[in-house]
């Protein structure tokens, strides 16, 4: 699930997001890009993504960077870290990947 949180400007991933959660998504994502700042994706909390969540992410980036806001990720596991890479997302303008966090 997608959540939104206006103060500050964050959507709160958890669970698993693909296809079939799309749908669901949408009304957070679509509330992320009327923000008056810059939006941070907290994805300390997403077990498991798929190429459409990361599609998704990008045209939200785009859109924010037409007006001048950034699309910050942040708390990637590093198997979503290395969606993001392979589906090349941190190298969109507007985009910023926090680096992802090393675990034991």
């Amino acid at each position: 699930m997608v959540h939104w949180e206006e103060q500050p400007a964050v959507l709160r991933c958890c669970g698993d997001e693909d296809r079939a959660t799309q749908a669901l998504r949408r009304c957070a994502l679509s509330r992320a890009l009327v923000a008056r700042r810059d939006v941070v994706v907290d994805l300390r909390e997403l077990g498991f993504a798929d190429a459409s969540f990361m599609v998704d992410l990008a045209m939200v980036a785009r859109r924010l960077r037409k007006s001048g806001r950034v699309l910050r990720l942040r708390g990637a596991a590093p198997h979503i870290h290395r969606l993001i890479e392979l589906v090349g997302l941190h190298r969109l303008p507007g985009v910023m990947v926090d680096p992802a966090p090393q675990y034991a």
